[in-house]
């Protein structure tokens, strides 16, 4: 993203727009997924990684948005690969992390009962 962001920022006061939420939606994704490295919990983790699948999904729509204009298309389309990418990883992550733990008790899920 730091390649395209000031050159995508300078077109205009729209495309400045777009760049800053793609520069946001993409920069949370990684932040998020370190965040949730270090979670406290299973629980935690997918919390952490369900945020990072928002952010990825949003940093697709910017992404595509941004290649609307046939000026950005090309510069955009690895971007818009990188995001689904996230997307597919996340969504079964948080699926895994979301679902129960073969023969764990509901303690050790850090479901309290």
């Amino acid at each position: 993203m730091f390649g395209p962001y000031p050159k995508l920022a300078a077109v205009s006061g729209a495309h400045s727009h777009i760049a800053r939420q793609l520069f946001d939606a993409t920069t949370a994704i990684g932040a998020l997924i370190e965040e949730g490295v270090v979670a406290n919990s299973r629980r935690d983790m997918a919390a952490k990684y369900a945020i990072a699948l928002r952010e990825a999904r949003e940093a697709n729509y910017w992404a595509r948005l941004a290649a609307t204009d046939p000026a950005w298309t090309t510069a955009m389309a690895p971007i818009i690969q990188e995001t689904r990418e996230f997307v597919a990883m996340l969504t079964v992550s948080v699926r895994k992390l979301r679902s129960p733990i073969e023969g764990a008790s509901p303690r050790a899920e850090g479901i309290e009962k």
